[in-house]
């Protein structure tokens, strides 16, 4: 946890390092941590009375509060404001009340949480679950340091400068890469595997859960030292200075590691200024510049969308070290002045190693993730080798082969107009989009349709005694705005790994393809999941998630052999769609089989499969079937088992061609088409 505790330390001694996104398996404390710094915050000087938290010294001219002429001041704490993923968007920017403002003409404005965060630190646990629209209107705020708001006619604006933080399992899915630029640091987290620390966590939560007074006593001073040290690194921080030297490392190695734009340079500069001035100095040393580029780089890197964030420890060293300033000699193994080599060994700015005593995002080998198939080869053996073990179903498996390169494919979109949460894929009411129509509101009345409220309280007017300009108007007549957007859907591939499917060079291409789509799946925003079959049934290999790469890595380590039990397959996905629509019945499925339409296992092995493949389509499920046959005899199996589906069956090929338009659009899929 030292690198988390430290990102969150140097935010507190210098807000302008941007926040810090903080990735770890579940259960790790990572709330804890974030919700543990409020308290260690300086108290910050307010003007009385002021909702938006202005700076006595230096006020928002444009506050809706203001303006504040000699204003009077107080002091309170820095406020830690939580964004819940399930928030709307008129709580994060703040609400009108429409009906004072259409019937009295005032402006009467309730803030939201972008101002209540405003000097302060705005927290979002699952921030990779964040709604699309949410993240846009954050985008926004921490580009302009304002947010602003602004509906039918009425303009409110106000700062919003706050320190973002968020925690993510990156096992429910990624940020979306404009949001991840935005936050300064990033720390990855995982829970020790040390036996007699793991007994201490458990030890001192026994502790709190029993008195926590006295827990929080225990450690009351050790928290105000910390506060102190704090408070006396800020006060140092704008005597610390970057000299050109610690500067050209900072730009080399942004260069080396091809990031994007110039806020990697920038926020690497501000954290190895913050870094030193926590450890007390006035000079930003090399090791400042290393620990900087390892919270700030590991998510800016360039790297396709299924990497990891991480960076090469051996080409930072190397980077470093060509760029060190001329009065240093990198070549020298021995100790430098304060018993350091040149390779950091020694004490890092926080106490602990050069790396603030935990390792590096990335460290781990690439090859770290081994099979879980009990057949499958040691990492030297050759992709399709065959190997003794027997598969399930009798026959013989092969060793996991490697995914061709993934390419563009066509959008596939489910029919009809869904309700769905927001996404990139099939048509949907959403609240974003193109406005389409009106309604009476549903609900509270969050998009007001101005014109058709218009229209619906103008033959009234005479009848409700109008009088001068104003308008009469009853809650009868204010209609909302019906927005048609795009919706996510949930992706499910259905993938055949028996032995018909085997062939080295053309598991490569399907595994390819299946690549494809996941990488078009993580762009729209999709949930996906993935059946496997092969041997004597089928397996749900990886249960609906929204993250693709644990997706991408699980068909890796797919290895094939054995009988085909098509029907197994189509089952199973049956099963997981119903289990899914009952947990959310608005998020619309979208299923892709990937077969060469063969099944084995039994004399009405096929006949089994057909009344499967029929069994979903009389669900109305949308299915488009990745046709995988190849040589220069087809059989055209997967084109039958499509037609039992209501599907479209797409060969290898055709996947990208430019002649395919849309390709589940055009299916016979069974699902009634809603009027706009």
């Amino acid at each position: 946890m030292a690198d988390l505790r430290l990102g969150l330390l140097l935010n507190a001694v210098s807000p302008a390092v941007g926040g810090v996104l903080v990735r770890g398996e579940k259960g790790t404390a990572k709330s804890t941590m974030v919700r543990a710094l409020a308290g260690l915050l300086p108290e910050i000087a307010t003007v009385d009375g002021c909702r938006f938290a202005c700076d006595p010294a230096a006020p928002d001219p444009q506050c809706p509060d203001g303006p504040h002429h000699a204003p009077a001041a107080g002091e309170r704490p820095a406020h830690l404001v939580e964004l819940p993923v399930g928030v709307s968007e008129d709580r994060v920017v703040g609400s009108l009340d429409l009906e004072r403002a259409l019937a009295e003409g005032v402006k009467a404005y309730e803030p939201g949480l972008l101002a209540r965060a405003h000097r302060g630190v705005l927290y979002i646990d699952e921030v990779n679950l964040l709604q699309d629209h949410l993240v846009d209107l954050l985008l926004d705020a921490a580009a302009m340091g304002r947010s602003y708001v602004e509906r039918e006619g009425v303009s409110v604006r106000h700062a919003a400068r706050f320190l973002l933080v968020g925690t993510m399992n990156p096992e429910e899915g990624e940020l979306r890469p404009q949001l991840l630029d935005r936050f300064g640091l990033t720390v990855e987290i995982a829970a020790t595997r040390d036996a007699a620390e793991r007994a201490e966590v458990v030890r001192r939560r026994l502790a709190y859960d029993a008195d926590p007074a006295g827990f929080a006593d225990r450690f009351a001073g050790q928290e105000r030292a910390l506060a102190e040290r704090i408070t006396a690194a800020r006060a140092l921080l704008p005597e610390v200075e970057l000299t050109d030297g610690a500067l050209r490392q900072i730009t080399a190695v942004c260069a080396a590691f091809e990031v994007d734009g110039l806020r990697a340079d920038i926020v690497m500069a501000r954290t190895a200024v913050a870094l030193a001035a926590w450890a007390g100095r006035r000079e930003v040393l090399e090791e400042d510049v290393r620990k900087a580029a390892q919270l700030a780089l590991p998510h800016r890197r360039r790297r396709n969308p299924f990497d990891a964030p991480g960076l090469d420890e051996e080409q930072l060293d190397r980077t470093l070290q060509e760029h060190a300033p001329e009065d240093e000699d990198p070549e020298d193994d021995g100790p430098g002045p304060d018993g350091d080599g040149p390779d950091g060994g020694g004490q890092g700015p926080d106490g602990g190693g050069p790396d603030g005593g935990a390792p590096a995002p990335g460290d781990a080998p690439e090859d770290s993730v081994a099979s879980t198939d009990p057949g499958s080869e040691p990492a030297a053996a050759q992709p399709g080798e065959a190997v003794p073990p027997q598969g399930p179903g009798g026959g013989r498996e092969s060793a996991p082969v490697a995914a061709g390169d993934p390419y563009r494919t066509r959008l596939f979109a489910v029919q009809g107009t869904g309700k769905g949460a927001q996404g990139r894929r099939s048509p949907a009411e959403t609240d974003g989009g193109h406005t389409i129509r009106a309604r009476r509101p549903q609900g509270r009345l969050a998009h007001l349709h101005l014109s058709a409220t218009l229209r619906a309280a103008a033959p009234h007017q005479v009848a409700r005694g109008r009088q001068e300009r104003a308008l009469v108007l009853h809650r009868d007549d204010f209609r909302e705005q019906v927005r048609r957007g795009r919706e996510s859907n949930l992706v499910l591939f259905v993938v055949d790994a028996s032995g018909s499917m085997a062939a080295r060079q053309r598991m490569t291409a399907v595994k390819g393809a299946v690549l494809s789509l996941l990488m078009d799946a993580y762009q729209r925003r999709d949930k996906i999941g993935m059946v496997t079959f092969r041997g004597t049934g089928a397996e749900l290999a990886l249960p609906p998630t929204s993250s693709v790469e644990v997706g991408a890595a699980r068909l890796e380590q797919l290895p094939t052999g054995g009988r085909t039990p098509l029907a197994a397959g189509l089952l199973r996905a049956h099963e997981v769609l119903r289990v899914e629509r009952m947990r959310d019945p608005n998020r619309r499925p979208l299923l892709v089989v990937v077969t060469d339409g063969r099944a084995t296992g039994g004399r009405d092995a096929v006949a089994q499969s057909h009344r499967a493949a029929g069994l979903l389509a009389a669900q109305g499920i949308a299915s488009v079937v990745l046709d995988c046959e190849s040589g220069p005899v087809r059989l055209g199996l997967s084109r039958t088992l499509a037609g039992h589906l209501g599907a479209t069956a797409v060969t290898l090929d055709e996947l990208r061609a430019e002649g395919v338009a849309s390709l589940v659009r055009d299916s016979r899929s069974s699902a009634p088409r809603k009027a706009a």
